[in-house]
């Protein structure tokens, strides 16, 4: 009980104030004086909660003055004022409490205990029949309008046509009641990983989804690449719910993942917050709710009236993207008081997560999912991203553009300034690329060698013709040699854990011989490079062209180990190297719970070059995915700050463009394949952005290296 009823004795309650009431205005005066006489008057001030969900109380309560608010799981039902009763049922029935009450406003209430109505059917067993049929009354009326409402909102819906359905799981068919939630038949956990949704038939869904139809069923792991994301929407939704209670005043939002963190953007009106309090209050609220396992909901709103609901609680971003939506009601997500764009499935409660940590950092705050994410697991840990940099200033002009979120950004093209968004963004990108030509060229004499690396479908191949042409503008002559051509036998190429030759081990590269030809090639010598033939899997020591470096000429190597010191070893003095590290870092946000990933805008680059220009299906590269990520973690990303200089990839535009082309090529994954639930959110992805037409593309973008039409030869 979270309130105080008045000092003893208990205050009489009025029988005039009683008859307001539909639940007792039937009784008789005497029998009213009786009901009367055996109930306390209670009080509540604002906020206080009279009775809470789940509590074994079972008290009959009628508000005398004030109003009050019920609730169940989170979810707002009614407000009740003078004359409004709850607890009925629970008297009744002695069941836990169905409904959490909070006052409203400052609150009176007459309170009936279970032992003054057990007093009142002896002594007056026709003034409590009278109030039974009156709940019952009440109770039937509800279930009409439940039914009403319910009509409105499914329209067309037959009732189910079969008690139940077949549902096969792990090959075992199974009979069960029609309505039975999927996480009915599946287990918590398998070989100690979460189980985190479901695969109804190869689509993702939660875990609380109810069977209507005969299906196939499997568990998605958050060891799974699309289980991980169930995993982390949750936890950024529990985030900011955490962050609704401990700092209401602070918008903040979730920010672009760092690998295994992900970063939380706190707002410039939040620049006074102490961070390390404000993380710590943070993670304690978010175990508190997690151990209270809060159910996690996801609504159907009519469009407008989800609009005004972000509108309301300052989500302009939401409310923007909504404006563009095709369909008539969206899904919202909530575990508590914050809705956000339910951008898939989540898992049904809070109570699985755990092991997440919130930390201070230079850019607002760090969420570190825990033991729950594989990412965690086996893959090095890169050091902490550092702030500053082309990722900030590419930030800020896109602020100043008032391209802030996905909903911006498709009001923009609305507007007709797709034209000029896209000359900005490509300008951007090469006055970017004139900086890194220059700080090489002011290092003339001493830099040898550039090393280019970055995760796949970065756009490493034409950011290197287009720093050759700053480069000759500033008077070097680049040279280029592939990494790739350096691979060793594929007979004495290392294995990984599963058996698998893995390419993608510095050990793959035949370093010595990689070694030697740079030495040579830095002193002046003319060197025969060597030739990897990738069908038959044999290298050619010297199979290659014949290289020579001459004055103001620059050697340019690209590879994925580009960045690893072991790569080059001590063939050259730190300071004859310039590294770069190019990816694409900056994304836009759907809402503050959800943005564009980068690692989905690289596999959709990926899948759409190479269906458009090399006739691999996206579902090749949905499957083959999960380990190029894996080669990325261990090869790559642990290395990044060894870069010279950092060159974001990614154009603000692109996913416009390239959903002209990826929208096909996802739709010929089929539904039964093990790629369609990849395909199916990457789709849902591309659909909330208005579609650019590649025309508008100019011809030397990094973008024309994906979608075809470059200015460059390859």
């Amino acid at each position: 009980m979270m309130f105080d009823p008045e000092p003893n004795p208990p205050a009489r309650v009025s029988a005039a104030a009683l008859a307001r009431s539909p639940l007792l205005a039937a009784l008789a005066p005497t029998d009213l004086e009786a009901f009367a006489a055996k109930a306390e008057r209670v009080t509540a001030r604002a906020g206080e909660e009279l009775v809470r969900e789940g509590d074994a109380t079972d008290d009959l309560y009628v508000v005398l003055q004030g109003e009050a608010r019920l609730a169940r799981n989170g979810l707002a039902i009614r407000t009740l004022g003078p004359g409004g009763h709850f607890g009925a049922l629970g008297l009744l029935t002695r069941r836990p409490r169905s409904v959490t009450v909070t006052a409203a406003t400052d609150l009176a209430a007459a309170r009936l205990s279970s032992a003054g109505w057990d007093a009142l059917a002896r002594e007056r067993p026709a003034a409590a029949l009278h109030v039974t049929l009156a709940v019952l009354g009440q109770l039937r009326e509800e279930l009409v309008e439940m039914t009403d409402q319910l009509g409105v909102l499914l329209p067309g819906r037959s009732l189910p046509r079969a008690r139940e359905v077949s549902v096969t799981v792990g090959g075992e068919v199974r009979r069960v009641a029609t309505g039975t939630p999927v996480r009915a038949l599946l287990p918590a956990e398998m070989g100690g990983q979460l189980v985190v949704a479901a695969l109804l038939g190869q689509k993702p869904v939660s875990l609380a989804t109810p069977l209507f139809a005969d299906a196939v069923l499997a568990p998605l792991l958050v060891s799974e690449w699309e289980g991980r994301h169930v995993y982390t929407r949750s936890v950024a939704l529990l985030l900011l719910e955490a962050a609704a209670a401990v700092a209401p005043g602070v918008a903040i939002r979730m920010g672009p993942s760092l690998g295994p963190t992900q970063l939380v953007e706190v707002p410039a009106e939040g620049a006074g917050v102490d961070l390390d309090a404000l993380a710590a209050r943070l993670t304690a609220e978010m175990e508190r709710l997690a151990r209270a396992d809060v159910a996690i909901r996801q609504e159907l709103w009519a469009i407008e009236e989800a609009i005004a609901l972000f509108q309301e609680c300052g989500w302009q971003d939401a409310a923007l993207l909504l404006r563009t939506s095709r369909q008539a009601a969206v899904p919202l997500a909530t575990c508590g008081q914050v809705h956000a764009l339910a951008m898939g499935p989540l898992l049904p409660s809070t109570g699985p997560i755990r092991g997440f940590h919130v930390a201070p950092h230079e850019d607002g705050l760090l969420v570190d999912y825990g033991e729950r994410d594989p990412r965690n697991l086996g893959a090095p840990r890169p050091p902490p991203p550092q702030a500053g940099g082309m990722i900030d200033e590419h930030r800020a002009w896109l602020a100043a553009q008032g391209v802030t979120s996905v909903g911006a950004f498709d009001a923009l093209c609305i507007r007709g300034e797709v034209a000029s968004l896209i000359n900005v963004a490509e300008g951007f990108h090469e006055k970017r690329i004139g900086r890194i030509a220059d700080q090489i060229a002011a290092a003339r004499g001493r830099v040898r060698a550039i090393l280019v690396a970055g995760p796949s479908a970065s756009g490493k191949t034409t950011f290197i013709k287009r720093l050759s042409v700053q480069l000759q503008v500033d008077g070097l002559r680049p040279v280029g040699l592939s990494i790739d051509d350096y691979y060793v036998d594929r007979e004495r190429t290392v294995r990984d854990e599963h058996g698998e030759y893995d390419f993608e081990a510095l050990e793959a590269i035949d370093l010595p011989l990689l070694q030697e030809h740079v030495r040579r090639l830095v002193a002046g010598e003319t060197v025969r490079t060597a030739r990897y033939d990738f069908r038959s899997g044999q290298s050619f020591p010297d199979g290659g062209r014949e290289l020579r470096l001459g004055v103001g000429d620059v050697l340019v190597l690209e590879g994925i180990h580009g960045l690893n010191p072991r790569l080059l070893g001590g063939t050259l003095p730190p300071e004859a190297s310039f590294r770069i590290f190019i990816h694409p870092a900056t994304t836009l946000p759907f809402d503050r719970a959800s943005r564009v990933s980068a690692t989905d805008l690289r596999l959709l680059r990926r899948i759409v070059r190479d269906r458009h220009a090399r006739g691999y299906h996206a579902a090749e590269n949905i499957l083959r995915w999960p380990s190029v990520q894996r080669g990325e973690r261990f090869h790559i990303f642990p290395f990044q700050h060894e870069a010279d200089a950092v060159f974001d990839s990614s154009l603000i535009y692109e996913p416009a463009v390239l959903k002209v082309y990826a929208e096909r090529y996802l739709l010929e994954v089929p539904p039964d394949h093990p790629a369609y639930a990849t395909a199916y959110r990457l789709r849902l992805l591309v659909d909330r952005f208005v579609a650019i037409y590649p025309d508008h593309v100019p011809p030397t973008s990094i973008l024309r290296e994906f979608i075809g039409g470059s200015g460059f030869e390859y």
